[in-house]
C-alpha cells in the first residue's frame, strides 16, 4: 500500500472512532491528522460554533504557512471529524 493510501486509511478509520465525541473535541482530534505533525504542534484547536473552528498558533511564522493552507484544511478537517467546517480563524498565541 502506498503512503497516500495509508494515510487515506488512517484518516477514515479515525472519522469512524470519533464518533461519540463533542464536534470541537473531534475536530481536535482531527488537526493533526489534517496538517501533520509538525504543524500540529505549533497549534491547538481552542474553539468551534456555526462552522468556524478556532485555532491558537504559537507564532507568526506558523501562522502565515497554516494560513495559505486553511482551506484545505477546513476541508480535511470536515472529512475526518465529520462536522461541517466552513471557515478556519487563526489567532497568535497571548
Amino acid at each position: 500500500m502506498s503512503l497516500e493510501g495509508m494515510r487515506d486509511l488512517l484518516r477514515s478509520s479515525l472519522g469512524r472512532t470519533l464518533g461519540g465525541l463533542g464536534d470541537e473535541d473531534r475536530l481536535a482530534a482531527a488537526w493533526a491528522v489534517a496538517c501533520g505533525k509538525a504543524m500540529a504542534d505549533r497549534g491547538i484547536v481552542v474553539g468551534y460554533a456555526n462552522g468556524i473552528v478556532r485555532v491558537q498558533i504559537e507564532d507568526r511564522v506558523w501562522l502565515r504557512q497554516l494560513m495559505s493552507m486553511q482551506g484545505q484544511l477546513a476541508g480535511e478537517m470536515a472529512r475526518i471529524a465529520g462536522v461541517r467546517v466552513s471557515d478556519i480563524h487563526f489567532e497568535m498565541k497571548r
